[in-house]
């Protein structure tokens, strides 16, 4: 009996790890970016029916796991407040020492409001650098802004 939403995230993570599947190919099966796939897996998206089903037909999930998949989850569930995973920290680090930075220059262009988190996209890729390989990643969300009332 699955308990709650996290032993379907580690099922998922076991199953792909056994099957040596990518999570470009769970995002084909699903029919959305690997970004939002791979979210949808780790617990911070909701899928529809059919999007469960694919999954679940492709990395051999119960029936019950499918259910999981299609409830709206606790989104941002990382296990502590300050994340220790090393990569996972250089983000909060870098939200901490650009987070005003990004929020002055949203203000100036945009004026007060928000970026959503919600109609979003987002883009990862390797950029090939002879100094090293980098991380691009391209963030684009809905400027929201503030009603006055």
């Amino acid at each position: 009996m699955i308990a709650n939403r996290s032993e379907v995230t580690e099922l998922i993570r076991i199953q792909k790890l056994n099957k040596g599947i990518s999570w470009k190919q769970i995002s084909e099966a699903i029919g959305q970016s690997k970004e939002w796939s791979t979210a949808a897996c780790l617990g911070q998206m909701t899928l529809t029916k059919a999007q469960a089903e694919a999954v679940g037909k492709l990395l051999d999930l119960p029936d019950e796991a499918l259910a999981w998949l299609q409830i709206a989850p606790y989104k941002g569930s990382l296990p502590t407040e300050v994340p220790t995973d090393p990569l996972i920290y250089r983000w909060y680090e870098l939200v901490n020492v650009y987070g005003t930075t990004l929020k002055e220059l949203i203000h100036e262009e945009f004026g007060d409001g928000i970026m959503s988190a919600i109609d979003f996209s987002m883009d990862l890729q390797r950029e090939e650098n002879e100094k090293g390989d980098r991380v691009s990643v391209v963030m684009s969300g809905k400027f929201l802004p503030y009603k006055m009332y």
